[in-house]
């Protein structure tokens, strides 16, 4: 496993926004969260799988962007690749070894906004037990009233949603005992001020 692919951690181009409302705190929408994570196996195909359980808290602020912060907790048994013995595989000593280490963790350390909907996320992402700095590359993809607010009352209120890029070795956190290239990983997510 070498190239992993997460689609969901959504960590950070919430950041990135420059709306009327002050600075408030969203948390992520599990229905519309996506961590998702590819490989390449052997060079021979790209493999994908997902993990399905996911939180995190941002607190956005609005008027000054690169004080705002975000921390994602992933629960690494959740993890699915859709083929059990696949899954078991992962989750074993040999990658992620979920007994062990269950949980993934991103907490943003500095944000600079480097366009009108993008910023750099940097923060310390712990995988395996091992900590390094990574920074994530975002896009805002949504501020303000959901769309769907005036039809669905679960809807209503202020929402932020995301998208973000970064890469990473794998064997850098302990992760599998060969590489074929870089841990390409990807997040799509929605979070949703509660009040």
């Amino acid at each position: 496993m070498s190239h992993f692919k997460l689609s969901g951690l959504a960590a950070a181009s919430l950041f990135l926004a420059t709306s009327a409302f002050a600075a408030d705190t969203y948390y992520t929408d599990q229905g519309h969260t996506e961590v998702k994570f590819g490989w390449s196996h052997a060079g021979v195909s790209m493999q994908s799988a997902e993990f399905t359980s996911v939180n995190g808290e941002l607190s956005l602020d609005t008027d000054n962007v690169e004080n705002s912060t975000i921390n994602v907790t992933i629960d690494t048994n959740s993890l699915s690749s859709g083929f059990g013995p696949l899954d078991e595989h992962l989750k074993s000593a040999d990658f992620l070894e979920v007994g062990t280490y269950p949980e993934i963790t991103f907490n943003s350390t500095s944000v600079a906004k480097t366009g009108d909907t993008t910023a750099d996320v940097t923060g310390d992402l712990t995988i395996h037990g091992v900590t390094k700095s990574v920074t994530l590359n975002t896009t805002l993809t949504h501020q303000g009233d959901h769309p769907l607010g005036g039809m669905i009352a679960y809807y209503k209120g202020k929402w932020v949603a995301f998208t973000a890029t970064t890469t990473i070795d794998h064997q850098a956190f302990g992760v599998g005992g060969f590489s074929t290239g870089p841990i390409s990983i990807s997040i799509v997510t929605e979070l949703k001020d509660r009040k």
